[in-house]
């Protein structure tokens, strides 16, 4: 593949996963569950469980739209996978491994993320933004 068509398909992948992170985030707040996850966060243990639910809330909507316009793709990247990487241990794994049909919220989407955002961060590790 020529290097401009590569540079064209990381800048489209790029943006289409930063979407996916920012309509999350969003989402969250237009559904106001944001609330419902700080409740969820304090009855596993975590401190503050509002404050940090809203801590996330924004990291995914300014994070996602810093990834989308490239600047700290790498670092973020690294960041969603591990917030992903959390949501499966505390929610999603106990549900198996399919999201929809032979199961329901399992850990499918979120693994395919976790590998988008180690792409990104792969692919833009080193780059000064």
């Amino acid at each position: 593949m020529n290097q401009q068509r590569l540079k064209y398909a990381l800048t489209f992948f790029r943006i289409v996963v930063a979407l996916i992170m920012f309509i999350h985030g969003v989402g969250r707040i237009y559904f106001g569950i944001v609330g419902g996850l700080g409740e969820f966060l304090t009855l596993n243990g975590f401190p503050f469980g509002f404050y940090l639910a809203w801590a996330i809330t924004i990291f995914e909507i300014v994070g996602s739209i810093s990834i989308a316009i490239g600047f700290y793709v790498a670092p973020l990247a690294i960041i969603f996978a591990l917030h992903l990487l959390c949501g499966i241990y505390l929610v999603h794994l106990k549900d198996g491994w399919f999201v929809v049909g032979a199961g329901r919220n399992g850990v499918e989407f979120s693994v395919l993320l976790i590998a988008s955002f180690i792409t990104l961060a792969i692919s833009h590790f080193g780059k000064n933004r």
